[in-house]
């Protein structure tokens, strides 16, 4: 079998190793931190957690979970971070893949060496450095850490006098209390920071550029990602749509009773903002709600309505970039967010080089790691193939087409994807470009240069 590598031991890192130990694929996994769990880890000392103290998940746990590994049924709908972690715990020991992930140890350089891939890695303790080679590298170090400041930068923001942060490090309200605080976004960290903020705040202001639709986790007493698998998941999106914008003007009413301006998009054309809180707190009067910054002085941010508010703290939770420092610019392009990748997973022009996880779901990532590194794990053993580079890149071309005409305009939907839609995707060509078994033996022989081709 092929030997491979993993980056990351997150959500999509330990799915690609349980895929791997079960098919008997030798791989090395590359962990920075001690433990796993990547993101959902608080405190994670690989120096790369977004999370902070209060964190649950969006999704809730039976649409989050593994194949074949289903959380325990005293575990929340909408578990919080720590019952995350202890379930990739449990997941990692239970199929006894902790021992072929190398903790405290990061990638620092993937170079093409013909036609496999050369990795070098770095010990953060000891400082000593390693290289081995490999038949393929699947990159799961997740797209969630790099902060994204605010662009175009804000006029005037170099001479603010107050505190400036990135949401990516903000851990619990304690520090802002009694401070006069402005949260910029209007996604699911800057309506969960904005709502905790307030409780401890002198005032909080809650400023965007744009609407959002705010979706509660409960409609008519069931999780609302629970509608993925209704009647109104099966429908066309433009019922889609229409249902769903029925169902929460029924459920909250209008968004512009609470001082959120109207968006302009419809509901699944923008990745879903999630909050049971935001709205209550903005009917109590703890959140203040304001359009774009347009200037920043020392202490006063003025507001495109004209508005102007004295300001201490300012909070940006404006996204991620995403960043693979260990590869060169000419291995992998990521200007704008958008890598190109065959079915969000395959470079075309780098054979081997395959990554997990690099989506932004309408629903949860978890499964779709996992559905991915079975179609690579199909791919590494000769049991589907891949077409041609043109081909490749025409369907990277036209899934591009498809998001620009659902989506907002804007570098968090360029990886874009729908949960129901994608894992279809997937297992259409998995089924489609399956390999026949003499070719497939074939196949492993060229891949192991049993044949003296290699």
């Amino acid at each position: 079998m092929r030997n491979v590598c993993v980056i990351g031991a997150g959500s999509s890192g330990i799915a690609a190793c349980q895929v791997l130990a079960a098919r008997g694929v030798a791989y090395d996994c590359f962990e920075m931190g001690s433990e796993v769990g990547g993101n959902w880890r608080y405190p994670n000392d690989n120096g790369q957690s977004s999370a902070y103290r209060s964190l649950h998940i969006n999704t809730s746990r039976q649409i989050m979970e593994y194949a074949g590994f289903p959380m325990a049924d005293d575990c929340p709908v909408y578990p919080g971070h720590a019952h995350i972690a202890r379930y990739f715990d449990a997941f990692v020991d239970h199929f006894g893949l902790r021992p072929s992930i190398r903790f405290r140890t990061e990638v620092v350089r993937v170079v093409p060496d013909g036609d496999r891939w050369t990795v070098t890695s770095r010990h953060r303790d000891t400082g000593a450095h390693e290289t081995g080679v490999y038949d393929a590298v699947l990159v799961a170090n997740g797209h969630h850490w790099r902060p994204r400041w605010p662009q175009p930068e804000i006029l005037g923001l170099a001479r603010f006098t107050g505190t400036r942060i990135h949401s990516h490090h903000y851990r619990s309200p304690e520090p802002f209390a009694d401070r006069r605080v402005l949260v910029l976004g209007i996604g699911n960290s800057a309506c969960d920071i904005a709502v905790e903020v307030s409780r401890v705040s002198r005032r909080t202001f809650l400023a965007m550029r744009r609407g959002a639709h705010i979706l509660p986790k409960y409609l008519f007493g069931r999780p609302t990602d629970h509608l993925t698998h209704s009647w109104l998941a099966r429908a066309p999106l433009a019922v889609q749509d229409r249902g769903l914008h029925l169902l929460l003007r029924l459920s909250r009413g209008r968004l512009t009773d609470y001082g959120l301006p109207e968006p302009e998009h419809r509901v699944l054309a923008a990745h879903p903002t999630i909050s049971d809180d935001l709205l209550s707190r903005l009917g109590h009067g703890d959140i203040t709600v304001r359009p774009a910054p347009r200037r920043v002085d020392a202490t006063r941010v003025t507001f495109d309505d004209g508005s102007v508010e004295e300001i201490d703290t300012i909070i940006c939770c404006t996204g991620y970039d995403i960043a693979f420092p260990f590869l060169d610019d000419e291995v992998i392009d990521v200007s704008g967010n958008d890598p190109g990748l065959y079915r969000r997973v395959v470079s075309p022009d780098r054979p081997g080089l395959y990554f997990i996880g690099l989506v932004q779901p309408l629903g949860a990532i978890m499964p779709l790691a996992q559905a991915q590194s079975q179609w690579v794990a199909d791919l590494l053993q000769g049991r589907c193939a891949l077409p041609g580079r043109e081909e490749m890149r025409d369907e990277i071309r036209a899934h591009r087409a498809r998001t620009a005409r659902r989506y907002v305009a804007s570098p968090r939907h360029t990886i874009q994807v729908d949960a129901r839609a994608y894992l279809k995707e997937l297992t259409r060509e998995r089924r489609r470009r399956a390999v026949g078994r003499g070719r497939r033996r074939r196949f492993t022989r060229l891949a192991s240069g049993a044949d003296g081709t290699g």
